[in-house]
């Protein structure tokens, strides 16, 4: 019985009932991934390969993956140059085509091992439609100064509603947008903009370094990948300053968290600068994160922030802890709360309340 057969229709519990067969050729597990929809495959020496389906991780029907069999084969699918810098730094990023689909790779150790994580990218950009945008995402796409940024845990879309918002605009007006990726993921074609993509270790050896050339290179819309540290939120909250769109994004949980986070990495005058210049070019702050729904897909929830004079002078005041407050308050305004935004979803019949109690911590009654 082959494994494209057997895979997905079986946790890993049944697992031992099927006969154990040699690694495939790793350009047969992508192929998987995307026959199966798979978001992510994870490929670990000494561990059981799996795909995650919806949320949920599923083993593949073979014995567990050799280290020296995986190391072979993972370096014959990058260039001797990202070899090197495996061998250097123990991690690597990068983007991967396989099997007619794009995937953005992490390479890594563990355990002194190789192991494989690779997340699969759609081949369009999914429209404001397809991801359920709310009515101000729409309105972020016709910014033209400003920093937006989309804020979240890892794995839950914050690069693919990005995309989604600079298509927009590649659709709709001209514009020199410039992307500053690690690695690249959508592969954007020039519509009625201009679009240049740089790749962090390929185009450009940091964030920071990336963006200090941008500026000089007559952006009108610019997309940092990820504010990773002080020295590029510096030159993010200038780039925005100076009369440029900035979208980016960050590691966090909630609105608030974003902006203590921007300005905790800023020390005595120069965090006053900070919460001087985010007060001024803040436009709004979306928290999101993907809930299952009751027929096993994932949906986005989103915290929506948008910096009203209110939200400005709090920031300036640096009274983060008032955010949640003002964001439960402001539906005029466009902004709503995580709790909002999953209760909308239980009463549409999206998710269950299971789902709901789970994250918001609370019974929901519809």
């Amino acid at each position: 019985m082959s494994i494209y057969t057997l895979f997905v229709r079986v946790p890993r519990v049944w697992y031992h009932q099927y006969k154990m067969i040699p690694m495939l050729p790793i350009h047969d597990y992508f192929k998987l991934a995307g026959d199966k929809g798979a978001s992510d495959l994870h490929l670990v020496a000494g561990e059981i390969p799996m795909l995650r389906i919806h949320g949920n991780l599923f083993d593949v029907d073979q014995e567990k993956l050799s280290p020296h069999e995986l190391e072979t084969q993972i370096f014959s699918i990058i260039s001797a140059e990202q070899k090197e810098r495996f061998l250097q730094n123990h991690d690597l990023d990068l983007a991967l085509s396989m099997a007619m689909i794009r995937f953005r790779v992490n390479i890594h150790k563990q355990d002194g091992k190789i192991a494989l994580a690779a997340r699969s990218i759609p081949n369009e950009v999914p429209t404001p439609e397809q991801l359920r945008f709310e009515k101000p995402l729409y309105e972020f796409a016709n910014l033209l100064d400003g920093l937006v940024l989309v804020v979240g845990p890892s794995g839950h879309g914050k690069s693919t509603t990005i995309a989604s918002m600079i298509e927009q605009i590649n659709a709709t007006r001209k514009s020199h947008i410039i992307t500053i990726e690690d690695p690249i993921e959508f592969a954007f074609k020039d519509k009625m903009s201009l679009i240049e993509q740089r790749e962090i270790g390929t185009d450009a050896p940091s964030f920071a370094s990336a963006l200090k050339h941008v500026l000089r290179q007559d952006p009108d819309v610019i997309f940092v990948g990820e504010m990773r540290d002080p020295e590029t939120i510096a030159t993010v909250l200038t780039a925005a300053e100076t009369g440029h769109l900035v979208f980016s994004t960050l590691h966090t949980s909630s609105a608030a968290e974003a902006v203590e986070r921007i300005i905790d990495v800023f020390d005595g005058p120069k965090q006053k600068q900070a919460l001087i210049q985010l007060s001024t070019v803040l436009r709004a702050v979306v928290s999101q994160q993907l809930i299952p729904t009751i027929d096993n897909r994932r949906i986005a929830a989103r915290e929506i922030l948008i910096n009203t004079p209110a939200v400005g002078n709090m920031i300036r005041r640096n009274t983060i802890e008032q955010i949640p407050g003002v964001i439960e308050t402001g539906a005029e305004t466009g902004m709503i709360s995580m709790d909002r935004s999953i209760q909308n979803l239980l009463e549409q019949g999206l998710i269950d309340q299971d789902t709901a109690t789970k994250r918001t911590g609370r019974q929901r009654k519809i």
